[in-house]
């Protein structure tokens, strides 16, 4: 074997690589939306799932593909991890059909007919037909049904250069050789498993296999371990692709992963057990490309059959494996199924929103005793709430939506309304938290702090902000009416404090006593405070409008501050007095 063959093995290679890629992904594109239709809606049994994981997989020839999508789809909610467990043994059963058509490369026979089913017969006419759909159409599908049609002739046109340019291999002994390391069957299997993690593809490996395999030097001893680890390495894509997802979607990437990985196990140590009883002489026997199609389609067969019945095992194997964390305990009490049941719905609802609202306020507390004492731990503890508080008004936010959908009694649908209108004020203080962190971590980072007097203003507007959020909180879960009332009044205690403080601050600035740089620090603080007890507010109308049956928020203020209403300017007063700035 010179350069020249090394260099036709590469090119063939790469066109190999390359014709896989593109009629996969075109295939992937011309039926991916229906096969999203087909995969959410036909997985209500592991039979069901099976067959249809097969015939997604055998259309776009890619059991990665499928079962990345699969993956998306757990993530999503789209689709249980029970439903995705067929899904991906069928994967595994369909990505077969790309052996088999590799396969059709070696056939030698001067029957014309015969010769008719070789790629290199017909590809070049499907190459022909799918440059005429590129250059001579402009609809969308015909460019994808030409862009399979050339991904296809490349792919098998790269499997006959490649099979070519190996055939000199069969004379060298140092390759052949090397092959001799692989009838143990753990270096086979690890051999099989990195090929295939590297190009992410089994079919593709499987290809390299069948193309090595027309050098007469590779036996059935050597293959059969190295088919089982491609299968182990095309697990790879999965769970590249549920990095960053949800704890189900890395669940149904594990499964893919014990299937192949348990289908491994059984399937050799079977194998092995007897060869130990009977004597297969045919090991040794060099093997073609349709055997090798055999094989890989007998292993995922039989895996299949003997994993199947054991869908749930799997399951809570997985589950053990990627363990609920305290968040996936708190969200799993937003159980789809509960929606059956609507007015158990909203009450878990309520208890998630509880939660929710106490761990803004928690939060808060804590951005505001970083202003006072830094701490690092403290600080991480802010931003790590604030990432959950934001979880929280997804998941919770995406629930209410749903369950507002369904048949609700006057009484739930208030409910709803209540909670989906306050847990968007709850995330706004958590983010006000993590503004408070950030202004003492500038503070921090740059050695600076205020002056005694403008320290002692914040405390006293501090200390209002934890009674008014104190109070929204209570407001929001007792539904305290009387407590709501409270609020407004405070609220435009702070509101009126802000603008005091600010015009202390700038005569302070005027005397020299304060830098410009702590100036912009202060008011941002100020800001937050304000804004916190603006949310709050919002919280509490929110409670009292409810009560009325009417949600007409700024109606309400302008009732309540255009009115003279006694009671409110009385308590007005007297918070004023409670946080006067000397």
């Amino acid at each position: 074997m010179d350069l020249f063959d090394v260099l036709n093995m590469i090119g063939g290679l790469a066109l190999f690589l390359f014709g896989m890629d593109v009629m996969g992904k075109a295939l992937e594109k011309q039926a991916g939306g229906r096969l999203k239709i087909i995969l959410e809606k036909l997985t209500s049994s592991p039979i069901k799932g099976l067959l249809l994981g097969a015939g997604v997989t055998a259309v776009i020839q890619s059991s990665s593909a499928t079962t990345v999508m699969v993956v998306g789809f757990v993530n999503s909610g789209l689709m249980e991890l029970h439903q995705a467990i067929g899904v991906i043994m069928g994967a595994n059963i369909g990505t077969t059909m790309t052996a088999w058509l590799i396969s059709l490369t070696a056939i030698e026979s001067s029957n014309f007919f015969l010769q008719l089913l070789k790629p290199s017969s017909f590809s070049p006419v499907l190459a022909a037909i799918g440059v005429c759909c590129l250059m001579f159409s402009k609809q969308q599908k015909k460019h994808n049904i030409g862009t399979i049609l050339l991904g296809f002739a490349v792919l098998m046109t790269g499997m006959e250069i490649m099979t070519n340019a190996v055939e000199p291999l069969a004379d060298m002994p140092a390759f052949t050789n090397l092959f001799l390391l692989f009838t143990n069957p753990i270096l086979g299997v690890i051999a099989g498993a990195v090929l295939t993690a590297a190009i992410q593809s089994s079919s593709a490996s499987v290809g390299i296999l069948q193309a090595l395999s027309q050098t007469g030097a590779i036996t059935y001893n050597n293959a059969i371990p190295i088919i089982m680890g491609q299968n182990i390495g095309t697990c790879i894509t999965a769970i590249l692709a549920s990095v960053g997802t949800g704890k189900n979607a890395k669940r149904a990437a594990v499964v893919h992963f014990y299937f192949n990985l348990i289908g491994t196990i059984v399937f050799l140590v079977l194998f092995y057990v007897l060869r130990a009883i009977f004597d297969f002489a045919f090991l040794d026997d060099p093997l073609n490309a349709a055997n090798i199609a055999v094989i890989h389609t007998l292993f995922n067969v039989l895996a299949t059959s003997i994993l199947l019945p054991f869908t749930k095992l799997l399951e809570k194997l997985a589950c053990v494996t990627v363990r609920d964390d305290k968040e996936d305990k708190e969200f799993s009490m937003l159980d789809d199924r509960l929606m059956v049941t609507p007015s158990v719905a909203v009450y878990q609802s309520r208890q998630v929103a509880e939660t929710m609202a106490k761990l803004a306020k928690e939060t808060l507390y804590d951005g505001m005793h970083c202003l006072d004492d830094y701490d690092e731990k403290l600080m991480e503890k802010v931003e790590a709430n604030e990432d959950k508080i934001d979880v929280y008004e997804d998941k919770l936010g995406t629930y209410l939506v749903r369950l507002s959908a369904k048949d609700l009694n006057e009484e739930d649908s208030n409910e709803v309304s209540r909670l989906l209108h306050c847990i968007g004020d709850f995330e706004r203080i958590g983010d006000h938290a993590l503004n408070l962190k950030e202004a003492a971590q500038e503070m921090r980072d740059k050695k600076i702090e205020f002056s005694p007097e403008g320290k002692e203003e914040l405390d006293v507007m501090a200390a209002a902000v934890r009674e008014i959020l104190d109070m929204a909180v209570e407001v929001f879960i007792n539904n305290d009416v009387r407590l709501a009332a409270e609020v407004e009044p405070l609220e435009q205690v702070i509101d009126t404090m802000q603008n005091a403080l600010k015009s202390k601050h700038v005569e302070r600035l005027k005397r020299g006593e304060c830098t410009t740089e702590l100036g912009f620090v202060f008011s941002d603080i100020t800001t937050n405070y304000e804004r916190v007890a603006d949310h709050c507010s919002n919280i509490a109308i929110c409670i009292i409008e409810m009560a009325k049956d009417s949600m007409s928020l700024h109606e309400y203020l302008n009732d309540l501050k255009e009115s003279h209403n006694e009671y409110f300017e009385d308590r007005v007063q007297a918070y004023t007095e409670k946080y006067a700035i000397r």
